[in-house]
């Protein structure tokens, strides 16, 4: 429990989606109101479990997990988080004091920072200020720009302009809107049917226009990296790099 209370404001706008994991209602109430006074869109859990039905990860930039959670403790969860999404912010909070439970969250847990209990309120905003910079940076230095109106899609080093046509741009578009930026095959296809008679999309239409997709993306991709789309077995097509939409 804090010792001061979370009533310090640093800032009037902060554009960054936080999670905060802490079993102990009362500090976890604290934390969010305090983050959330300080312009942070904030979801609240108490552990790890009700934490995978929270909110679609896709969004988020920040995590604030406490160490010890009941059930999957911090460290496994932070790991988790971070195997599936490496470029988000993960700070630990905890009132272990041990050096080994520090380093195994930066080791094994992939944490960016680890703070003590009670937690200066202070600290926690200008910590997750900038590392939410440092991500917000990151994800745009490595997003491709996808302009709707004229159909352009350009990589993230500016160097290769793809124009795509509307297929393939709906297509783009709804991969990286959908959870997990995966769509069953099913739903592509509807995309491109309009319900007439005759007018739908076969499984082979569909899978040409991933190919060809496919071969376009990697027109502009370094030589050693991995598909732009890929294929999920019994599923559909995961989008496999982040694309910034341009109205």
């Amino acid at each position: 429990m804090n010792t001061k209370p979370f009533s310090y404001s640093l800032a009037n706008e902060n554009p960054f989606n936080v999670v905060l994991v802490e079993d102990d209602h009362n500090l976890r109430k604290e934390i969010s109101d305090h983050l959330r006074g300080n312009g942070f869109t904030v979801f609240d859990t108490a552990n790890a479990s009700a934490f995978d039905d929270l909110v679609n990860p896709d969004v988020i930039d920040l995590y604030v997990i406490d160490l010890n959670l009941p059930g999957e403790n911090g460290i496994l969860l932070s790991k988790r988080i971070r195997a599936k999404f490496p470029l988000v912010g993960i700070v630990i909070i905890t009132a272990r004091l041990g050096l080994g439970d520090k380093l195994a969250s930066y080791a094994h847990g992939g944490a960016d920072f680890y703070l003590n209990k009670p937690v200066s309120p202070e600290e926690l905003v200008l910590v997750l200020q900038n590392l939410g910079r440092r991500v917000k940076n990151i994800n745009t230095e490595q997003a491709w720009s996808l302009n709707l109106r004229d159909r352009i899609l350009m990589s993230p080093d500016l160097q290769h302009k793809l124009r795509l046509t509307s297929r393939e741009k709906i297509l783009l578009v709804a991969l990286s809107q959908a959870k997990d930026n995966t769509l069953e095959s099913g739903f592509i296809a509807d995309l491109f049917t309009s319900g007439e008679e005759n007018d739908f999309m076969s499984k082979h239409a569909l899978e040409e226009l991933i190919a060809r997709l496919r071969r376009k993306l990697k027109s502009a991709q370094p030589p050693e990296a991995e598909a732009a789309i890929k294929s999920v077995w019994g599923v559909g097509y995961q989008l496999c790099i982040q694309i910034k939409i341009e109205h």
